[in-house]
């Protein structure tokens, strides 16, 4: 045993002995975060009582009996994680409803007190081990906010939360990712102790990364569609701010910050849904694969991680339209990156590293994130080229860094061999862990990746090359104001697309779309259409778009911007004035409206409407509220929101914004307005 420990600590001295020429450049990861950023692709799950109760942000005054999952199969969870390549799971374990799937002893808002195994159940139990069974990281979510226990906003809530907190870090074994964010929403506001929060994860799980806007181990990319910036830098400015209303700048969290003060690396966040707990009106609304290939490249391939939600249903269990996505997405994935065609390259460089080793030009196509080659200290350019015996043809490329010494590279391109001359085919900024290119499908027997500009001198570990297959395109849905829908999207001559507008699944058999026709359905209703190749024997996705009554008629009261009812949700209305009136110019039968907010709360004045009140009228001048409410987590994930109530007749409709997404906006931003509606005695 002795000698064995003696040869490895040699083995050890003898790697740190040829690095030691590499001197690390900026901020530097952890070990843990080194191993984090290899993780790569993990799920989240929103799960609680807002999955009952059709909610975003639960009030936290839901009764606990509302959580009843009767089939609840923690083993699925992770089964399905494992069969999708996901490398772990991290779980709402307390939402800012205050709802803890576990007993606390610190909360009377639990497991314990709901109607599921009439008290007696864990869900973190059961989840932590079904997730050592399978090989999985396991990671927690409990949000700060508690808008159910009677001592936030206190003095003394901190501390509790802090309890709360080390009852979980200490109960359920090795926790992975701690995740935070900075929500402090409602009348009361809490200032959190951040210090004594992070003291309390790192006694308890000294390797954990801890996600909040300002890391700090982790960092929310700005956004919730899961897109890094294309620039994207694993190092942020930290100095003054703190997680949520104090975050840094969208585009730091997006982008990072060059020469950052610390090494918090972006995670990306996104939901296979367009929520983030269950729902049965999303049912129809899962990602499709082009969507979340889209994800993938713009976060796992712009240096960041990918953490995808998939919230668990009311039976307990990850409905199968979600689980037959992700199965769908590991084949493509699997599919796309099956054979690296650099590892058949003769490969060369220019300014390698000399006197080391270490850093042999082999290292590139060996498939290790371990190994490396380095350039000269005080070269900040050098080339690579890829030469084959034949041509190859490949799609995609894949470039990784050396993070453990830093993150260097500003720019590179690429360039192929073409008619006897080098074509350039990309040119991009930032590497880091892994940066992905996609490119058109390219013939040629020599690729050539030029540094153009670095921080210090390059130390990369990977280049690769694939040909990832072809993925059919995903049919868009659209309706303008006259009520006339179009299907585009798929532009091939090989590809048929069939629709319905009964709600059934089209089939092979289902009328076929022509390009440019236009269906009619000023009435509202719902379409559906699917993409077909070899005569209709291989479908693609069925893709669903619900529609209420054409606007044509509308017109906005006190206004001629019709924006906000023109059927096109790129353009965007900014109010006067905190609401707005529209003249229906008929009664209807109105059962429920919908809002879209602008895409994104980041230019200027379009703010988003986040406490709502709608009302109805027969006249425009005597109304009727028919529902209030708030549209959580609007400001983060910018979707399309909808509102049912009871059934009434009315001419007019009445938006009134009661509270914005941003406190210092001025008036509301309205993409687009719409009602669900029949014509009156139909």
């Amino acid at each position: 045993m002795k000698k064995s420990l003696l040869l490895l600590a040699g083995l050890l001295g003898c790697g740190i002995a040829k690095t030691q020429d590499i001197q690390p450049y900026g901020a530097l990861p952890s070990a843990a975060q080194v191993a984090w950023n290899d993780l790569e692709y993990y799920m989240f799950i929103h799960f609680g009582p807002n999955t009952f109760t059709n909610k975003e942000w639960g009030h936290g005054d839901e009764d606990p009996k509302v959580f009843n999952p009767k089939h609840l199969d923690a083993r699925q969870w992770a089964r399905t994680a494992k069969l999708a390549g996901m490398k772990g799971i991290v779980i709402t374990a307390k939402h800012h409803d205050g709802f803890c799937l576990w007993p606390s002893k610190y909360s009377t808002h639990t497991v314990r007190e709901s109607a599921w195994k009439d008290g007696k159940g864990d869900v973190l139990a059961e989840l932590s081990a079904a997730c050592k069974e399978y090989g999985l990281k396991f990671g927690v979510y409990l949000s700060p906010w508690d808008r159910n226990h009677p001592a936030y906003g206190t003095a003394e809530y901190n501390q509790i939360f802090a309890n709360t907190l080390n009852e979980v870090l200490s109960g359920y074994g090795p926790v992975f990712e701690q995740w935070f964010d900075g929500a402090n929403g409602g009348n009361i506001k809490q200032p959190y102790d951040w210090k004594l929060f992070h003291s309390v994860v790192y006694r308890n799980q000294p390797n954990a990364i801890i996600f909040s806007d300002v890391g700090p181990g982790c960092r929310w990319v700005g956004n919730e569609n899961g897109f890094a910036g294309t620039t994207n830098w694993s190092t942020l400015n930290v100095s003054g701010f703190t997680p949520g209303v104090g975050a840094p700048p969208t585009k730091s969290l997006n982008e990072g910050d060059e020469d950052g003060e610390k090494w918090i690396p972006a995670e990306c966040d996104v939901s296979i849904r367009p929520g983030w707990f269950y729902s049965p009106d999303t049912d129809d609304k899962v990602k499709s694969v082009s969507d979340l290939l889209e994800i993938y490249y713009a976060s796992v391939g712009r240096n960041g991680n990918l953490i995808l939600n998939v919230p668990v249903d009311r039976d307990g269990l990850i409905h199968p339209n979600d689980s037959t996505r992700l199965m769908e997405l590991r084949r493509v994935l699997d599919a796309s990156f099956k054979t690296n065609l650099a590892k058949n390259a003769l490969v060369t460089a220019t300014n390698t590293r000399s006197g080391n080793p270490a850093v042999s030009i082999r290292n590139l196509t060996d498939g290790k994130n371990a190994t490396y080659w380095a350039a000269a200290d005080g070269k900040t350019e050098a080339t690579f080229e890829l030469s084959f015996r034949q041509p190859v043809t490949f799609n995609r490329l894949v470039l990784q860094e050396y993070i453990a010494l830093g993150q260097r590279v500003k720019a590179f391109s690429v360039s192929v061999l073409e008619n006897g001359r080098y074509k350039e085919v990309a040119k991009e900024t930032t590497v880091g862990h892994k940066r992905i290119l996609r490119l058109p499908d390219i013939t040629t027997a020599k690729v050539k990746i030029t540094i153009l500009d670095a921080k210090a001198a390059p130390v990369i570990n990977e280049i690769q090359l694939y040909k990832a297959p072809a993925v059919m395109a995903t049919p868009v849905i659209t309706r303008n104001a006259a009520g006339e829908v179009t299907i585009n999207g798929v532009a091939s001559p090989d590809v048929t697309v069939h629709y319905t507008t009964d709600g059934s699944v089209p089939g092979a058999k289902s009328p076929v779309y022509h390009h440019g026709q236009a269906i009619q359905l000023p009435q509202g209703g719902t379409v559906k259409a699917r993409a077909f190749i070899n005569n209709g024997a291989t479908a693609g996705e069925t893709v669903t778009a619900v529609f209420g009554v054409a606007p044509a008629r509308w017109t906005v009261v006190g206004s001629d911007d019709k924006k906000a009812i023109d059927g096109n949700a790129n353009t965007v209305y900014v109010a006067d004035r905190n609401e707005i009136q529209v003249d229906l110019h008929e009664t209807l039968h109105l059962s429920g409206f919908t809002y879209t907010p602008p895409a994104s709360d980041d230019h200027g004045e379009t703010i988003s409407i986040y406490g709502y009140e709608f009302y109805v009228s027969n006249d425009g001048a005597n109304w009727k509220k028919v529902s209030a409410g708030q549209f959580a987590n609007i400001k983060n994930n910018p979707v399309p929101q909808t509102v049912n109530f009871a059934p009434t007749e009315a001419k007019f409709i009445r938006l009134v914004a009661t509270s914005l997404t941003d406190e210092k906006g001025k008036f509301p931003a309205i993409a687009e307005l719409g009602v669900f509606a029949r014509k009156a005695g139909k």
